[in-house]
C-alpha cells in the first residue's frame, strides 16, 4: 500500500511546524522558478509530513508574486501525496466571527495577475474542478477541530480576490449577496494547480476579521488582523498534528468524485505528436504519471 506524504501549505501566521521529528529544511528546485522558500520535512506519528510557508519565512511574497506554480510542483516533485491549505481569511458571514476556522469546499476566483496552470500553449489540458475539495482531507480536518475544540464551520465558499488591498465596502456587500462565505487572497490558483498536479486538496480558512462589510466593526487593518492572526497559528499548529495520525502513514485514495488523483487521464487534449518538448519536459513531476504512457 502507499504512504502518506502530508504536505501543507501554511499561510500568514504560519511558518513553521513544531514537533515535526528529524525535521529539516530542504531546498526544491522546479522547472517553474523558485518556490516561496525551503521544504521543512519530517514525520509525525509515522506520517511523513512536508511544510512549506506560502509567503516565505518572514513573510516577503506578496499575494500576487508567490511562485504558485512553482510551489505546487515542488510539493509534487518531494513527494507529498495529499495537500492541505492553511490560509488567513475575511468573514463574509455575522455567524462566522474571527478566531472561526472554516473548511470551505468551494471557490470563486476573481484573481487577474497570476499564472493559472501548468499547460499553455503547445500542451493543452482542461482539469473538473466541480469538486476542488477533496472530502477526505476536509472530514479529517473537520474531526480534528471538533476534537480539540476549536471553533469551525464544515463547508462553504472561498472568493480569493487579487490583492494586495482589502475590499472596499461595495466589493464587500457584492460577494456577500454572492453568497460566499469567506474572502481571502492566496487559495486561486493554488487549489487549480493542485488538480493540474493530481494532488488531492482541502484548505483551512483561518477567519481575521470580517472584512468590511460589518456595520459594527472597523475597516479591516493590518494591525487588528495581525492580532487574531497569532491567536489562530497556534490552533492551526495544533490542528495540523491532530490531523497527521487521523490520515496515517499508510494511504487511502481520495473520496472526491472528480477523481484528483488520475484527473489528468482524460484531460490531455493536445495530439503527443504535437506537444511542444520543452513544455513537456517542465511537466516531468506534475504530469509524469500519465506522460510515461505516451
Amino acid at each position: 500500500m502507499a504512504k502518506t506524504v502530508l504536505g501543507i501549505i501554511g499561510g500568514s501566521g504560519v511558518y513553521d511546524v513544531p514537533g515535526l521529528e528529524n525535521a529539516k529544511w530542504q531546498r526544491v528546485d522546479s522547472p517553474w522558478g523558485e518556490p516561496s522558500d525551503y521544504i521543512l520535512t519530517g514525520t509525525f506519528h509515522g506520517v511523513d509530513m512536508a511544510f512549506l510557508p506560502r509567503h516565505g519565512r518572514g513573510h516577503f511574497q506578496t499575494p500576487s508574486s508567490i511562485n504558485y506554480r512553482a510551489n505546487i510542483d515542488a510539493m509534487k516533485r518531494i513527494g507529498v501525496t495529499d495537500l492541505i491549505s492553511v490560509s488567513a481569511c475575511g468573514s463574509l458571514k455575522e455567524e462566522l466571527p474571527p478566531g472561526t476556522f472554516v473548511m470551505a469546499d468551494q471557490f470563486i476566483d476573481r484573481t487577474f495577475a497570476r499564472e493559472k496552470s501548468f499547460f499553455g500553449p503547445g500542451f493543452v489540458a482542461h482539469v473538473p474542478m466541480a469538486h476542488p475539495v477533496c472530502p477526505k482531507l476536509s472530514g479529517a480536518l473537520t474531526l480534528a477541530a471538533r476534537e480539540l475544540k476549536i471553533d469551525h464551520s464544515e463547508g462553504g465558499t472561498y472568493i480569493c480576490m487579487e490583492g494586495p488591498q482589502f475590499s472596499t465596502r461595495a466589493e464587500s456587500l457584492l460577494y456577500r449577496s454572492w453568497g460566499a462565505d469567506v474572502i481571502g487572497m492566496t487559495a486561486m490558483p493554488e487549489a487549480k494547480l493542485a488538480r493540474e498536479a493530481e494532488l488531492p486538496y482541502a484548505i483551512v480558512c483561518m477567519v481575521t476579521d470580517y472584512d468590511c462589510w460589518h456595520d459594527d466593526h472597523d475597516g479591516v487593518t493590518v494591525d487588528a488582523v495581525i492580532k487574531v492572526m497569532r491567536q489562530n497559528a497556534s490552533n492551526a499548529s495544533r490542528l495540523i498534528m491532530a490531523v497527521a495520525p487521523k490520515l496515517g502513514p499508510e494511504r487511502t485514495p481520495s473520496t472526491c468524485s472528480d477523481n484528483p488523483e488520475t484527473v489528468l487521464d482524460f484531460a490531455l487534449i493536445t495530439a503527443p505528436d504535437r506537444r511542444d518538448p520543452s513544455l513537456v519536459a517542465k511537466l516531468d513531476a506534475v504530469a509524469g504519471r500519465v506522460l510515461k504512457k505516451d
